[in-house]
Parts: C-alpha cells; sequence; structure tokens
C-alpha cells in the first residue's frame, strides 16, 4: 500500500512536470473551474461564457476586447479523453430555440476547451506574432466540492455536525430522532443499514429542496453508478466510544472512511488540484427567500468551502513542485435579471457580507477575490409600475410554470446586509420585517445579430476577473 501510494505520487509528479513545462514554453493553458450549489445556473452560465466570448459583442468590460486584441476564438477537442465533454452545442440550441428551455442541470464532471488567438500588447507586440491561449472549463457539481470538507472530519465530528443541522431543517427532526434511536451497538442488518440511509438521503433532498446548502456528502444526491453500492449506504449516528467490531456503528465508519478515501480523494487528486481559478455560483436570492436559517446556513457552508481550496500565487517553481494552486477566487450571486438594477448594489453588497469570512482567508494566502451579482442570460426586462402612489421598480418575464408575461416585485433587500445577516446568526426562524419573493422565469426568446451572444448582466466583468490577465 505505502509503495503503491509512493509510485501514484511520483508519477503524478512527472505528469505535473511535463504539464507545466509544456504550457509554459509552448502554448499557456488556464484551467478554470465552474462550479455552484443548488440551482445556481452553473450550466447557463458555462455556455453563456463560451458564446459571448465566441461572440464578443456584449463583452465591453472584457479589457482585451475592448482593445481589439482578441482576433477569434474556436472550440477544440477537449485534452482529457476520460471525461464527458460538456455539451455546449446541445445547451445553447435550448437556450436559443424558437421556445428556449433551460438546458439540464450539471451531475457530474465534465470538460470544454475554448481557444483564443490574442494579439499581445506592450512595447514589443510589434515584433510578436499572435499566441493563443487555451481555456479549459470544467464543470463539476458544487454537491461534489463540499464533500471536499469532509477529508478533514472523523465520522463522529461529522454526525455530531449532521445531527446538530438537522434539527434546524424542514422534516430533520424526525430524521434525527430516527437515527438517534438506533441501537448503533448491535450486529450490522443491512436492511436497517439501507432504512437508515434512505431516511437520511431523504432528509438532504428535504433539506436542498427548502433552500438549504450543506447536504453532504454530495453523492448521495448525485449519486450516478454509485446508486446503491455499500459506499453510498450509511448516515450519521451519535458517536459511541467503543462500538463492538462488527456493529452498525463501526460499519458505518468504516463506509465513511471508504467514502472519502474511494470518492472523494479521486476527485481531488485528479480534477479540483489541477484548478487555476474558480468561480463558485450561489443563489443568494433563492437563500434569502428560503428564511434566516437557510441564510445562516449558506454563510457557514461558503466559509468551508474555503478549506477546500489551495489558495494562492501561481509561481513556476510552485507548478512543477507542489501542484497548483487556486489563483483567483470569484463568489457569484446569480440570478441578478429578478431584481431591477436599483438593487444589484444591495445583492453585491449581500454577497460580499456572506463571504466574508471565506474571502479574507484566501487573500490571506494570497489568492485574489472578488464577490458580485451577475445574470449569465437575462431572461426578463425592467419595469416601474405604480403602485399605492409610488413607483414600484420591477421585473418583467415570462413565468416558468405558467408560461404567462408576468411584472414581479420581489421585495426590498436591504442596504446594510447585516439586517439580514444578523437575524440569520441569531437562529431567527422568519425575517421580522419583511418576506422576500423569488418567481421562476423562463428564458425569454432571443433575436441575436451577428457577432452576439446571448444577453447578460456583468457576465464580461467577470471574465474580466478570471482571465482577463491572461489575454
Amino acid at each position: 500500500m505505502v509503495i503503491g501510494t509512493i509510485a501514484d505520487t511520483l508519477t503524478r509528479s512527472v505528469e505535473n512536470v511535463t504539464g507545466t513545462l509544456s504550457e509554459t514554453f509552448i502554448e499557456p493553458t488556464l484551467r478554470l473551474g465552474v462550479t455552484g450549489l443548488s440551482r445556481a445556473g452553473k450550466t447557463v452560465f458555462i455556455t453563456s461564457l463560451v458564446a459571448n466570448l465566441m461572440d464578443r459583442a456584449r463583452m465591453p468590460q472584457l479589457v482585451a476586447e475592448s482593445e481589439s486584441r482578441i482576433l477569434s476564438a474556436f472550440l477544440q477537442p477537449q485534452p482529457d479523453d476520460t471525461l464527458p465533454r460538456f455539451d455546449y452545442e446541445t445547451h445553447l440550441a435550448a437556450l436559443t430555440a424558437r421556445a428556449p428551455h433551460w438546458p439540464d442541470s450539471t451531475r457530474a464532471v465534465s470538460e470544454l476547451r475554448l481557444s483564443l488567438k490574442i494579439r499581445p500588447s506592450g512595447l514589443l507586440s510589434g515584433l510578436q506574432g499572435p499566441r493563443t491561449l487555451h481555456l479549459d472549463i470544467v464543470d463539476y457539481p458544487g454537491e461534489w466540492l463540499l464533500d471536499l470538507s469532509l477529508l478533514d472530519k472523523s465520522y463522529a465530528d461529522w454526525s455530531r455536525d449532521m445531527l446538530d443541522r438537522l434539527a434546524l431543517r424542514p422534516g430533520g427532526p424526525e430524521t434525527r430522532t430516527l437515527l438517534e434511536s438506533e441501537d448503533s451497538t448491535q450486529d450490522l442488518d443491512e436492511t436497517r443499514a439501507r432504512l437508515l440511509s434512505d431516511a437520511y438521503t431523504a432528509a438532504l433532498h428535504t433539506a436542498r429542496n427548502a433552500g438549504f446548502s450543506d447536504c453532504s456528502p454530495g453523492r448521495f444526491l448525485l449519486p450516478g453508478e454509485l446508486e446503491g453500492s455499500p459506499v453510498l449506504t450509511f448516515a450519521p449516528l451519535p458517536p459511541v466510544d467503543s462500538a463492538p467490531r462488527r456493529s452498525l456503528y463501526r460499519e458505518f465508519e468504516r463506509r465513511f472512511d471508504s467514502y472519502k478515501a474511494r470518492v472523494v480523494k479521486p476527485f481531488f487528486r485528479d480534477h479540483f488540484s489541477r484548478i487555476d481559478r474558480q468561480i463558485v455560483l450561489v443563489d443568494a436570492l433563492g437563500a434569502i427567500h428560503a428564511g434566516p436559517r437557510a441564510m445562516e446556513d449558506l454563510r457557514r457552508t461558503l466559509a468551508e468551502i474555503l478549506t477546500a481550496f489551495r489558495p494562492g500565487t501561481n509561481a513556476f517553481l510552485t507548478n512543477l513542485f507542489m501542484g497548483k494552486r487556486v489563483e483567483k477566487i470569484l463568489f457569484a450571486a446569480t440570478k441578478a435579471d429578478h431584481l431591477h438594477h436599483l438593487q444589484h448594489g444591495r445583492l453585491t453588497a449581500i454577497m460580499e457580507a456572506l463571504t466574508r469570512e471565506a474571502r479574507d482567508r484566501a487573500r490571506f494566502a494570497g489568492a485574489e477575490t472578488q464577490a458580485m451579482s451577475l445574470a449569465a442570460l437575462r431572461a426578463t426586462t425592467e419595469q416601474v409600475i405604480q403602485h399605492q402612489g409610488s413607483d414600484l421598480p420591477c421585473v418583467r418575464g415570462t413565468l416558468l410554470e405558467t408560461g404567462k408575461q408576468a411584472a414581479f416585485y420581489p421585495g426590498a433587500l436591504p442596504e446594510d446586509p447585516s439586517h439580514l445577516l444578523g437575524t440569520a446568526r441569531e437562529g431567527a426562524e422568519n425575517w421580522l420585517d419583511q418576506d422576500y419573493s423569488v418567481m421562476n422565469f423562463a428564458p425569454a426568446p432571443l433575436v441575436l445579430k451577428p457577432g452576439e451572444g446571448p444577453p447578460h448582466i456583468r457576465l464580461d466583468r467577470a471574465a474580466q476577473f478570471l482571465i482577463g490577465d491572461k489575454l
């Protein structure tokens, strides 16, 4: 086992050195990780980003484009033959159809390579020909990102944490009672183990549907080919000091450790540890609508996410001998088109407050971070409606459930984010002053002129932060 681990480490070190040398002296490659928590819009973000990098008329805040230095952009075969290709063409067709619809959500890791041909800038630009930057976009579920925090936890620690969280979630107290009433010192019964695991999995689905963020282990929600396997058949149990060898508790503990070793670590080793830049998409409006407890759960989740990253700068020798670090991390509140632009600043301020702890950690480690609000695909238009003698800034769009046009006012977000976060930290069940609503909009039919990508809000600013320095 030790020899195999050493051999595996040496092999990957050689691969890392070879890749770094080729990227440095031939054509540079930038790996952009895209992830997000439930319903944050990862698939739409990637589709719109690629479309707007290929047809850049709507990207004025991308400096290289405003300087007319991006000569062309084209899709190439992805470099990793073992990963599914991100189905860009199918997703774009769904968004641009005569009757547009949202594409399917992310359920596994996928990848897409976009190559950009760029005219150099600076004093020597006239002596140099165009250069190429390969942008490898890696799409992966946010649930899998949360799993990385399990690597530093024991089964007992994880069980305590999740049992505490169940107590504060819809449907959770009943599941917690079931798990705490189990005599885990008895011999393993596979039927009983499956019942407990299914009950916990159902509680995770209920929590996610109610707007809660930390629903680990993530593969319980997206099992894929592992569905029904022992590595996904466990649940949190009250810690036992000395459980018998063949007991339920010992077996669940073993399966938890196996989940970390066989599911989480390979994901970190093969995909996550190779990322240069990262964007984390967050449905902050959905969490606000779900209430203070969901909001506090989101804040803690975002803080824990940073423990999964290796933030810092990527110097040449660091790449060779220590592996890559995430240089830039963008936390983005999505669905900004659900608000009138007068409230976008408030949504950004809330996102900055939510990620303050996470961003401070990353900056201390040497990474550059930013928080913003955006909409990768604008599905609404703005409208001001007279209501009780005053102007009400609304958005208008097509309702997803009925297909009818409607104007919508979600409520006024507070100017001071602490009015939300303070209430959430205090454990309140409801907002004290008002409720915040959300509406599900369908994508609007698009009429794109030559050279135009899909309409968006601040996607060009996000691209400038994430890749602008490499262009």
